[in-house]
């Protein structure tokens, strides 16, 4: 007498079937694909916010318990509520506080992350990347590109804080991590501070100069005085219904991102302002430099002032309301997508 297909004797034997294929480490498709091959992206990352007012103390009791020399860096990660001991801020990137208190030094070293550090608090650090060491100032955005030699000092009397962003889970998945130390904690200084942005960053290149795409940036910073005054200056105009003012940071060489795994943004949007709703692939960590306002990710409504982190998970609907000026950072790993043909976004 046959079966038929959901009969308690047919799925007691596919079952069968199922541990048996399972003994040489197989498993049928059928029963997973619609999650493997969704008709959307389902990202298990969810909406979040970090109000740097409610972390501040909690970051400055950990220079109370440990040295940045024992640390070697001294960072509490941002992690996802829904990936929790993952490390990570979405499936691709990863966010931290990082502090270090007057007088100390994280020590060199270099790794094939690619890192960028976006100052929050205090003033006094710098950053040494391949031996030119930049000042940190708020808001300023630095990049130390994958396998740069780079260590932070703090040479003023306050702590000061800033947000790491790096693409290491993306490395971990493709198992292609790998880091060195240093004898020395300390750089030695082989150019003047201010050199490669003089020398790569103001539209002009040495005569010789050739570089691709893929390879990072040799401007490292992108001061927040030269940031903030770019966007005001369009924003006598008229806004984007779905960005406000948006601009992405370059490579000034290439046009490229400044990373070729992370993507940096920095938004301005007046007073009142509210953006129509948009959604994307691309996971975004975004982080308030100045104003305050709230966002709607999906249905959840995260308010956010200075210095709070928030991250907008791939194909969750956004919206932006800009309670006075304000300016927003972000970074995604939009040019990986970009760059093997997967990003979409859809403007609502």
């Amino acid at each position: 007498m046959a079966t038929t297909a959901h009969s308690p004797a047919a799925l007691r034997e596919r079952r069968a079937y199922y541990e048996r294929i399972g003994r040489h480490s197989m498993t049928p498709l059928w029963e997973v694909l619609d999650a493997l091959v969704p008709p959307a992206p389902r990202s298990p990352v969810v909406p979040a916010l970090w109000r740097y007012a409610e972390v501040r103390e909690q970051v400055l009791e950990a220079g109370r318990l440990i040295s940045a020399e024992e640390a070697e860096r001294r960072v509490l990660i941002l992690e996802n509520p829904a990936l929790r001991g993952e490390s990570c801020i979405t499936q691709s990137l990863y966010a931290g506080l990082q502090l270090i208190l007057p007088g100390e030094v994280a020590p060199a070293h270099r790794h094939a992350q690619s890192a960028l550090r976006l100052v929050l608090d205090g003033q006094g650090a710098y950053t040494a990347v391949n031996g030119e060491r930049t000042t940190m100032r708020r808001g300023d955005f630095i990049i130390t590109p994958a396998w740069t030699w780079h260590d932070h000092g703090n040479l003023g009397n306050e702590p000061v804080v800033w947000l790491d962003g790096l693409d290491i889970p993306l490395l971990r998945f493709l198992d292609a991590g790998f880091a060195e130390k240093t004898e020395q904690a300390v750089q030695t200084p082989l150019r003047p501070e201010g050199d490669a942005l003089a020398r790569y960053g103001a539209n002009m290149v040495p005569v010789d100069f050739h570089q691709t795409p893929q390879e990072p940036t040799r401007v490292f910073v992108y001061p927040y005085e030269r940031t903030r005054a770019a966007l005001t200056a369009i924003a006598s105009g008229t806004p984007d219904p779905h960005l406000g003012f948006k601009q992405r940071f370059v490579n000034p060489a290439t046009g490229a991102s400044p990373m070729p795994t992370i993507g940096a943004f920095a938004q301005w949007l007046p007073a009142g302002f509210e953006t129509r709703p948009l959604r994307s692939t691309d996971g975004t960590v975004c982080v308030c430099l100045e104003g305050e306002g709230e966002a709607l990710v999906g249905d959840e409504v995260l308010r956010f002032a200075e210095n709070d982190v928030f991250v907008v998970p791939s194909w969750h609907t956004l919206r932006l309301h800009a309670s006075r000026d304000t300016l927003l950072f972000s970074y995604s790993d939009r040019p990986v997508q970009q760059v093997l043909g997967l990003w979409r976004e859809q403007r609502l």
